[in-house]
Order: C-alpha cells, then structure tokens, then sequence
C-alpha cells in the first residue's frame, strides 16, 4: 500500500497548475492533503478525475482557510475529529480493518501565544485519543503537516529558530512524547540520519533553491506497524506547493 500526504497550500491553485497531475501517473493507494482552504461548491473539477474511488474532506467553517481532503481506493469508515472541536477542518480518520488512519493539519502557533496555546492544547488532545485506541489493539497511521521540526537535523537553521514556534522545546517535546508512545518517524526509520531533507521551504528568498528548509511534514505509524513499513520518502521532485509530498509504503 502506497499513502502520500501533501500540504498543498490551496486545492484550486494547485489544480490551476496542473500540479496534481502526476498522481495519475503512479499506483497510490491513499492521498491525503492539508490546508485545501475550499469548501465543496468550490472544489475544481479536476479533482474528480484522478484515479480514486472514494473522496473524503473536512473544510473549515471559515472560507479559504484550512481543511484536508483525502483521496483513496479501499473502503474505510471515515469520521471527523472525535477528540477536539474542530471548526477549523483539521482532522480525517479513517478506519478500515484494524487500522485507523488520520489525515491531521495541525495548528500553527507562530501567530501569537493564544494560537500557541491552541496548538498545544490540539497536541495534547490527540495524544490522549492515541493513547486509547493503542489501547483498544489498534494500529495507527498518523500523515499531516505536523507544523513542528523534531530535531535539529530538521531544519537548516535550528540556532536562528530556537525560539520559533515550529521549534520550541514545547513543541519538539510533544514528538518526543509521541515517540515514547510507541510510535515511529517512519522517515528517519527508513533513512536514518540522512541530512539536508526537507518538507517544507518558504516562498522567500529563493529557500527552495537554495534548500532552505523544515522537516515538518510526517507519516507516524505504530509499532505494530514497523515490521510492514518498506519505504518512506520526501518528493523534492513535485512543485505547485510551499510544501513537498511526503509517503510511505506499508506491506498491508
């Protein structure tokens, strides 16, 4: 099973680019994407024409902000946020045998404490619903824009940003504890240590180019789930959005 997960910063401007079109292209089970920032009356055609059997989306109240949109081709029970008042269109979970599956674009902090605190309190959240339904025997598949580095090998200036929200001590610890739960980077699982990778660049000051970048954008899965894990990258390759894709590749 091939799962992608994508922030693609506007789904109408990046159908406008035809910057979705190499999905076609290749044999992905599972495509989730963040920040789609549309509601329904307002999603682009194009959208409707990939090769996927179901669609799912959670949009924000508010217009042109927020919300995740999940294309895939195996039948699932599909909820929105069961742990936290959602008006923002952040959460998709998606159940299917005994494994559930999200589809997160968690908050970002940077604005202000009050957003900070919003995202902190979205973290802790979603860790005490993890927590129970590692207790009810499930396997668990976390994709999204984290909107957080672990390490500082996630980023290229950790020093500069150590009092940035995306790379507070508050914030990492979070992943820290995520991991002590059980679950795993699938990235760094795959790749190790490997330096320079990144998933999202800003628009400014030609970042991209020069590989400027955040790690920010994740697929966590489970233990039980790391004997089947078999590959896990960052397309560097795909443009249209400040983010790349990032995925994985799970033998189930």
């Amino acid at each position: 099973m091939k799962l992608i997960s994508w922030n693609v910063n506007g789904l109408r401007a990046i159908c406008d680019k035809n910057a979705l079109d190499w999905i076609a292209n290749e044999k992905i089970d599972f495509i989730g994407f963040q920040e789609i920032k549309a509601h329904e009356e307002k999603f682009p055609k194009k959208i409707y024409e990939y090769p996927f059997k179901y669609m799912y989306f959670n949009s924000a109240k508010r217009a042109g902000y927020s919300g995740v949109m999940s294309l895939c081709n195996f039948e699932c029970e599909t909820k929105k946020c069961e742990f936290f008042d959602d008006d923002e269109g952040r959460v998709l979970e998606h159940r299917f045998n005994d494994v559930v599956l999200f589809n997160i674009y968690f908050p970002n902090g940077q604005k202000d404490e009050e957003r900070l605190n919003f995202k902190m309190k979205f973290y802790a959240d979603f860790l005490k619903y993890l927590d129970k339904l590692l207790k009810e025997k499930k396997h668990i598949i976390i994709c999204g824009d984290v909107n957080t580095a672990h390490k500082e090998i996630d980023l290229t200036h950790p020093k500069a940003n150590a009092n940035t929200s995306g790379f507070l001590p508050i914030e990492r610890a979070w992943i820290d504890d995520l991991l002590k739960l059980g679950f795993i980077d699938s990235f760094r699982e795959i790749n190790g240590d490997i330096k320079e990778k990144y998933s999202w660049w800003s628009y400014r000051m030609k970042a991209r180019e020069r590989n400027v970048g955040w790690r920010i954008d994740y697929f966590f899965i489970s233990k039980g789930l790391k004997s089947k894990l078999k590959n896990a990258f960052i397309r560097e390759d795909i443009f249209g959005s400040d983010h790349a894709p990032v995925g994985i590749e799970l033998d189930i």
